[in-house]
């Protein structure tokens, strides 16, 4: 495996995983799944934080950005609050517990994603379970 391969599953990864996200409910979107998991876990690591600081972290532009918290925001899971130093800042975090979507993201099973994807989608998982713990 090289730098190449390894960019490339990637990629093929996150589609997989994208693949396994509820979409019920949820409505059209400007902004991919993949996209919004990225910005909810910055501002998990990054409590009282903004959409500025988000998009200069992630790489993501700042309206890529703003229509996840918006996201988020609908779905309740982040906080916004005026920043006390710059009322025309919003600091956001996440919400204390989980959304209902946050849930049914996190239960949602990966057996179908992985049976698209591979002949051998317990085998997969187990690898992937493996690479995981290797990258902590």
């Amino acid at each position: 495996m090289n730098v190449t391969d390894l960019f490339l599953l990637g990629q093929r990864l996150q589609r997989i995983a994208e693949s396994a996200v509820p979409a019920d409910g949820i409505g059209d979107h400007s902004t991919g799944t993949g996209t919004v998991l990225l910005v909810a876990a910055d501002v998990r690591n990054h409590p009282r934080t903004t959409v500025t600081e988000i998009a200069r972290r992630t790489g993501l532009a700042q309206s890529q950005v703003s229509n996840c918290v918006a996201r988020l925001r609908t779905a309740d899971a982040l906080l916004a609050e005026p920043d006390p130093r710059d009322g025309r800042r919003t600091l956001l975090s996440a919400s204390a517990e989980p959304s209902p979507r946050l849930k049914a993201v996190r239960d949602a099973p990966l057996g179908p994603a992985l049976s698209a994807a591979t002949a051998d989608p317990e085998e997969a998982l187990v690898l992937l379970e493996r690479l995981s713990a290797l990258l902590r």
